[in-house]
Protein backbone atom coordinates (compact mmCIF):
# COMPACT_ATOMS: atom_id res chain seq x y z
CA UNK A 1 0.00 0.00 0.00
CA UNK A 2 1.27 3.51 -0.80
CA UNK A 3 2.65 5.64 1.98
CA UNK A 4 0.97 8.76 3.34
CA UNK A 5 3.97 10.71 2.15
CA UNK A 6 3.69 9.31 -1.35
CA UNK A 7 -0.09 9.74 -1.34
CA UNK A 8 0.37 13.34 -0.25
CA UNK A 9 2.63 14.02 -3.22
CA UNK A 10 0.17 12.37 -5.60
CA UNK A 11 -2.75 14.31 -4.12
CA UNK A 12 -0.79 17.53 -4.47
CA UNK A 13 -0.20 16.90 -8.16
CA UNK A 14 -3.84 15.94 -8.71
CA UNK A 15 -5.19 18.96 -6.83
CA UNK A 16 -2.88 21.34 -8.70
CA UNK A 17 -4.46 20.18 -11.94
CA UNK A 18 -8.01 20.31 -10.57
CA UNK A 19 -10.17 23.33 -11.35
CA UNK A 20 -13.32 22.23 -9.54
CA UNK A 21 -14.28 20.47 -6.31
CA UNK A 22 -14.40 21.42 -2.70
CA UNK A 23 -10.65 21.26 -1.91
CA UNK A 24 -8.16 22.66 -4.40
CA UNK A 25 -4.42 23.29 -4.24
CA UNK A 26 -4.69 25.94 -6.93
CA UNK A 27 -7.34 28.63 -6.69
CA UNK A 28 -8.21 31.43 -9.04
CA UNK A 29 -7.37 34.49 -7.02
CA UNK A 30 -5.74 37.85 -7.48
CA UNK A 31 -2.38 38.26 -5.78
CA UNK A 32 -1.32 41.59 -4.32
CA UNK A 33 2.39 42.34 -4.11
CA UNK A 34 3.30 43.95 -0.79
CA UNK A 35 6.14 46.39 -0.28
CA UNK A 36 7.80 44.24 2.40
CA UNK A 37 10.93 42.51 1.02
CA UNK A 38 10.05 39.23 -0.63
CA UNK A 39 6.60 39.15 0.99
CA UNK A 40 3.60 38.16 -1.08
CA UNK A 41 -0.04 38.18 0.02
CA UNK A 42 -2.86 36.61 -1.96
CA UNK A 43 -6.58 36.74 -1.62
CA UNK A 44 -6.55 32.91 -1.90
CA UNK A 45 -5.83 31.70 1.66
CA UNK A 46 -2.58 29.82 2.15
CA UNK A 47 -0.92 30.72 -1.17
CA UNK A 48 1.82 32.99 0.17
CA UNK A 49 5.48 32.01 -0.03
CA UNK A 50 6.21 30.86 3.53
CA UNK A 51 9.94 30.52 2.88
CA UNK A 52 10.22 34.06 1.55
CA UNK A 53 8.18 35.48 4.42
CA UNK A 54 10.11 33.75 7.18
CA UNK A 55 13.41 34.81 5.66
CA UNK A 56 12.14 38.37 5.27
CA UNK A 57 10.94 38.58 8.88
CA UNK A 58 14.00 36.74 10.17
CA UNK A 59 11.85 34.51 12.38
CA UNK A 60 10.63 30.92 12.18
CA UNK A 61 7.55 30.38 14.35
CA UNK A 62 7.73 26.81 15.60
CA UNK A 63 4.86 25.12 17.45
CA UNK A 64 5.49 22.36 19.97
CA UNK A 65 3.80 21.01 23.06
CA UNK A 66 6.46 22.03 25.61
CA UNK A 67 5.09 19.15 27.73
CA UNK A 68 6.32 16.10 25.86
CA UNK A 69 9.80 15.18 27.15
CA UNK A 70 12.25 14.22 25.81
CA UNK A 71 10.74 15.45 22.54
CA UNK A 72 9.99 18.96 23.83
CA UNK A 73 9.52 20.49 27.27
CA UNK A 74 10.46 23.51 29.40
CA UNK A 75 13.69 23.08 31.35
CA UNK A 76 14.37 24.29 34.90
CA UNK A 77 14.99 27.80 33.54
CA UNK A 78 11.66 27.80 31.73
CA UNK A 79 13.29 27.53 28.30
CA UNK A 80 12.26 25.09 25.55
CA UNK A 81 14.45 21.99 25.44
CA UNK A 82 14.45 18.53 23.91
CA UNK A 83 14.97 16.69 20.64
CA UNK A 84 12.45 18.73 18.65
CA UNK A 85 13.84 22.00 20.01
CA UNK A 86 17.39 21.16 18.91
CA UNK A 87 16.15 19.95 15.52
CA UNK A 88 14.09 23.13 15.01
CA UNK A 89 17.06 25.35 15.82
CA UNK A 90 19.27 23.51 13.35
CA UNK A 91 16.50 23.62 10.75
CA UNK A 92 16.24 27.41 11.03
CA UNK A 93 20.00 27.79 10.50
CA UNK A 94 19.88 25.66 7.37
CA UNK A 95 16.92 27.67 6.07
CA UNK A 96 18.83 30.90 6.59
CA UNK A 97 16.45 32.18 9.26
CA UNK A 98 18.29 33.78 12.22
CA UNK A 99 15.65 33.46 14.96
CA UNK A 100 13.33 30.72 16.22
CA UNK A 101 10.20 31.69 18.12
CA UNK A 102 8.80 28.67 19.97
CA UNK A 103 5.04 28.70 20.50
CA UNK A 104 3.42 26.37 23.01
CA UNK A 105 0.45 24.42 21.66
CA UNK A 106 -0.96 20.87 21.72
CA UNK A 107 -1.85 18.06 19.32
CA UNK A 108 -5.51 19.03 19.19
CA UNK A 109 -4.57 22.57 18.09
CA UNK A 110 -1.64 22.08 15.72
CA UNK A 111 -3.55 21.87 12.46
CA UNK A 112 -5.91 24.71 13.31
CA UNK A 113 -2.93 26.84 14.32
CA UNK A 114 -1.22 26.26 11.00
CA UNK A 115 -4.38 27.07 9.07
CA UNK A 116 -4.91 30.24 11.14
CA UNK A 117 -1.28 31.29 10.58
CA UNK A 118 -0.42 31.26 14.30
CA UNK A 119 2.82 29.48 13.48
CA UNK A 120 4.86 28.50 10.43
CA UNK A 121 5.70 24.90 11.22
CA UNK A 122 5.01 22.19 13.79
CA UNK A 123 8.09 20.33 15.03
CA UNK A 124 6.62 18.24 17.82
CA UNK A 125 6.76 14.46 17.30
CA UNK A 126 3.69 14.67 15.05
CA UNK A 127 2.71 11.41 13.35
CA UNK A 128 2.11 11.53 9.61
CA UNK A 129 -1.42 10.30 8.90
CA UNK A 130 -3.60 10.49 5.82
CA UNK A 131 -6.25 12.41 7.76
CA UNK A 132 -3.77 15.09 8.78
CA UNK A 133 -2.18 15.13 5.33
CA UNK A 134 -5.52 16.21 3.88
CA UNK A 135 -5.33 19.42 5.93
CA UNK A 136 -1.63 20.29 6.06
CA UNK A 137 1.55 19.31 4.26
CA UNK A 138 4.31 17.23 5.83
CA UNK A 139 8.06 17.16 5.48
CA UNK A 140 9.95 13.98 4.75
CA UNK A 141 10.21 11.87 7.95
CA UNK A 142 12.67 13.10 10.55
CA UNK A 143 12.00 10.60 13.37
CA UNK A 144 10.11 7.49 14.37
CA UNK A 145 8.14 6.83 17.52
CA UNK A 146 7.43 3.52 19.19
CA UNK A 147 4.04 3.65 20.90
CA UNK A 148 4.10 1.64 24.13
CA UNK A 149 1.56 0.49 26.69
CA UNK A 150 2.54 1.50 30.22
CA UNK A 151 1.01 0.09 33.40
CA UNK A 152 1.55 0.64 37.11
CA UNK A 153 4.66 -1.17 38.32
CA UNK A 154 3.84 -4.71 39.37
CA UNK A 155 0.67 -4.96 37.27
CA UNK A 156 0.18 -8.28 35.51
CA UNK A 157 -2.32 -9.49 32.94
CA UNK A 158 -1.62 -6.95 30.20
CA UNK A 159 0.69 -8.39 27.56
CA UNK A 160 -1.21 -7.92 24.28
CA UNK A 161 -3.65 -5.34 22.88
CA UNK A 162 -6.52 -7.77 23.54
CA UNK A 163 -5.80 -7.48 27.26
CA UNK A 164 -6.74 -3.78 27.12
CA UNK A 165 -10.39 -4.48 26.33
CA UNK A 166 -12.69 -2.83 28.87
CA UNK A 167 -9.82 -1.13 30.66
CA UNK A 168 -9.41 2.53 31.67
CA UNK A 169 -6.80 3.80 29.23
CA UNK A 170 -5.01 7.15 29.46
CA UNK A 171 -4.13 8.96 26.22
CA UNK A 172 -3.25 12.52 25.25
CA UNK A 173 -5.81 14.70 23.51
CA UNK A 174 -5.58 14.87 19.71
CA UNK A 175 -3.03 12.06 19.36
CA UNK A 176 -2.93 8.97 17.18
CA UNK A 177 -2.88 6.95 20.40
CA UNK A 178 -6.34 8.30 21.27
CA UNK A 179 -7.60 7.40 17.79
CA UNK A 180 -6.11 3.91 18.05
CA UNK A 181 -7.78 3.16 21.37
CA UNK A 182 -11.19 4.37 20.19
CA UNK A 183 -10.97 2.36 16.97
CA UNK A 184 -9.22 -0.81 18.10
CA UNK A 185 -9.82 -1.53 21.80
CA UNK A 186 -13.33 -2.91 22.48
CA UNK A 187 -15.08 -1.40 25.49
CA UNK A 188 -12.18 0.84 26.41
CA UNK A 189 -12.86 3.60 28.92
CA UNK A 190 -10.81 6.32 27.21
CA UNK A 191 -9.34 8.89 29.60
CA UNK A 192 -8.19 12.05 27.79
CA UNK A 193 -5.36 14.23 29.14
CA UNK A 194 -3.66 17.38 27.92
CA UNK A 195 -0.29 15.62 27.92
CA UNK A 196 1.32 12.28 28.73
CA UNK A 197 2.75 13.46 32.03
CA UNK A 198 -0.75 13.93 33.43
CA UNK A 199 -1.89 10.58 32.09
CA UNK A 200 1.11 8.71 33.46
CA UNK A 201 0.68 10.41 36.84
CA UNK A 202 -2.92 9.23 37.06
CA UNK A 203 -1.79 5.77 35.98
CA UNK A 204 0.80 5.69 38.75
CA UNK A 205 -1.91 6.62 41.26
CA UNK A 206 -4.30 3.90 40.10
CA UNK A 207 -6.82 6.12 38.32
CA UNK A 208 -6.12 4.39 34.98
CA UNK A 209 -5.28 0.80 34.11
CA UNK A 210 -2.90 1.60 31.27
CA UNK A 211 -1.49 4.51 29.28
CA UNK A 212 -0.56 4.64 25.60
CA UNK A 213 2.40 6.97 25.13
CA UNK A 214 5.71 7.18 23.31
CA UNK A 215 8.12 4.57 24.62
CA UNK A 216 10.82 7.24 24.75
CA UNK A 217 8.55 9.58 26.66
CA UNK A 218 7.25 7.03 29.14
CA UNK A 219 10.72 5.75 29.94
CA UNK A 220 12.07 9.28 30.32
CA UNK A 221 9.27 10.45 32.61
CA UNK A 222 9.33 7.29 34.74
CA UNK A 223 13.02 7.89 35.43
CA UNK A 224 12.96 11.69 35.84
CA UNK A 225 9.78 11.87 37.91
CA UNK A 226 10.24 8.56 39.77
CA UNK A 227 6.84 7.36 38.61
CA UNK A 228 6.03 3.73 39.50
CA UNK A 229 5.14 2.73 35.93
CA UNK A 230 6.61 0.26 33.46
CA UNK A 231 6.19 -0.71 29.81
CA UNK A 232 3.97 -3.79 29.61
CA UNK A 233 4.03 -3.71 25.81
CA UNK A 234 7.26 -1.87 24.83
CA UNK A 235 6.33 -1.55 21.15
CA UNK A 236 2.62 -1.65 20.32
CA UNK A 237 3.37 -0.20 16.90
CA UNK A 238 5.84 2.20 15.26
CA UNK A 239 4.79 5.56 13.84
CA UNK A 240 6.61 7.85 11.44
CA UNK A 241 6.96 11.52 12.32
CA UNK A 242 7.13 14.60 10.14
CA UNK A 243 7.08 18.38 10.42
CA UNK A 244 3.79 19.93 9.29
CA UNK A 245 3.08 23.29 7.71
CA UNK A 246 0.60 25.11 5.49
CA UNK A 247 -0.50 23.50 2.24
CA UNK A 248 0.55 25.02 -1.09
CA UNK A 249 4.02 25.89 0.20
CA UNK A 250 6.23 23.99 -2.29
CA UNK A 251 9.36 26.13 -1.88
CA UNK A 252 9.14 25.90 1.89
CA UNK A 253 8.60 22.13 1.76
CA UNK A 254 11.54 21.62 -0.59
CA UNK A 255 13.78 23.71 1.66
CA UNK A 256 12.68 21.87 4.82
CA UNK A 257 13.19 18.47 3.18
CA UNK A 258 16.64 19.51 1.97
CA UNK A 259 17.55 20.66 5.48
CA UNK A 260 16.42 17.37 7.04
CA UNK A 261 18.36 15.41 4.44
CA UNK A 262 21.39 17.49 5.34
CA UNK A 263 20.97 16.70 9.04
CA UNK A 264 20.84 13.01 8.21
CA UNK A 265 23.84 13.13 5.87
CA UNK A 266 26.18 15.05 8.19
CA UNK A 267 25.15 13.12 11.35
CA UNK A 268 23.58 16.12 13.06
CA UNK A 269 20.32 14.23 13.52
CA UNK A 270 22.25 11.27 14.93
CA UNK A 271 24.01 13.45 17.50
CA UNK A 272 20.80 15.18 18.61
CA UNK A 273 18.84 11.94 18.97
CA UNK A 274 21.62 10.13 20.82
CA UNK A 275 21.63 12.94 23.35
CA UNK A 276 17.90 12.79 24.05
CA UNK A 277 17.01 9.14 23.42
CA UNK A 278 19.71 7.29 25.34
CA UNK A 279 21.85 6.51 22.32
CA UNK A 280 19.10 5.91 19.75
CA UNK A 281 20.12 7.03 16.25
CA UNK A 282 17.07 8.57 14.58
CA UNK A 283 18.95 9.16 11.34
CA UNK A 284 19.59 5.44 11.01
CA UNK A 285 15.97 4.67 11.91
CA UNK A 286 14.61 7.03 9.25
CA UNK A 287 17.16 6.07 6.62
CA UNK A 288 16.48 2.37 7.09
CA UNK A 289 12.68 2.45 6.91
CA UNK A 290 11.04 0.32 4.20
CA UNK A 291 9.65 2.48 1.42
CA UNK A 292 6.03 1.58 2.26
CA UNK A 293 6.52 2.49 5.90
CA UNK A 294 8.68 5.56 5.52
CA UNK A 295 5.72 7.88 5.53
CA UNK A 296 2.68 5.86 6.58
CA UNK A 297 2.10 4.91 10.21
CA UNK A 298 1.72 1.16 10.74
CA UNK A 299 -1.64 1.74 12.46
CA UNK A 300 -3.02 2.99 9.12
CA UNK A 301 -1.76 -0.05 7.22
CA UNK A 302 -3.81 -2.60 9.13
CA UNK A 303 -6.17 -4.56 6.87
Amino acid sequence: MRSVYGQGRDRQRRRTRTTGGIRRKAVGSVCLLVSLPLAVACSGAGTEDVLARTRATGSLRVALTQANPPWSFLDDAGQPAGYDVDVAKDLAKRLGIPRVDFIGSDYASFIGGIQADRFDIVVSAQTITSKRDEQVDFSRPYAVNDVAVFVRTGTTGIATPRDLAGKKIAVSEGTTEAEFVRASIPGADVRIYKNAMLGLTDLSQGRADAALVSRFQGTYLAAKKALPVQAAIPVLHREVLGMSFRERSPRFKDAVDKAINGMIADATLSAISRRWFSGTDMAAAVRGLPAAQATRPPAERRS
